[in-house]
């Protein structure tokens, strides 16, 4: 679980058409008294592009090895995310480690203006406008994990007339 999240739903990856993304392959060496020893890791974000995403991280000594456990590490942690048609509800900031991110609901056809990690994750999220800023560290890693923050603290209006306990005109009529 993501630290700063507070009310993320896990989801359940049976029945789903994912589509994994690579955000990023990293070569580790460790050096030893025999010489030099190669390893890789690999940061992948899965989704099905329709508000169900996730992250993983994969390690090992082949590549293709690194990627097809991070894979099946992101499909472990699949959360659902709340959208508001194409875009996201409303504006929310997260931050992980030294990465912070802003993320702001666009106009039908903007499209995703996001760079790197977060592009990645929106995209499996299935968010197709937005506006997005990236601020701090630009470390992979923590990009993903901030933007997953930024977009389960979001609420959609369901959510919202449900914990008050009154009706959906009252929210937006209030």
């Amino acid at each position: 679980m993501l630290k700063g999240v507070k009310n993320a739903r896990t989801v359940k990856p049976s029945g789903l058409e994912l589509v994994d993304r690579l955000v990023g392959i990293q070569r580790v060496t460790k050096v030893t008294k025999g010489g030099r020893t190669f390893a890789f890791s690999a940061m992948v974000v899965v989704g099905n592009e329709k508000g169900i995403a996730g992250y993983g991280l994969g390690k090992s000594k082949e590549v293709s090895e690194a990627i097809t456990k991070g894979i099946e590490d992101a499909k472990k942690n699949l959360y659902r995310i709340p959208l508001a048609g194409t875009t996201v509800p409303h504006e929310e900031s997260g931050k992980f480690g030294g990465a912070r991110v802003f993320l702001r609901p666009a106009a039908h056809g903007t499209g995703v203006i996001a760079g790197g990690a977060m592009r990645h994750v929106l995209e499996s999220a299935g968010v197709h406008d937005v506006l997005a800023k990236s601020k701090g560290s630009s470390n992979p890693h923590n990009l993903v994990k901030a933007t997953f923050v930024a977009l389960l603290n979001m609420r959609d209006a369901r959510e919202v007339a449900r914990q008050r306990g009154v009706s959906m005109d009252k929210v937006f009529n209030g």
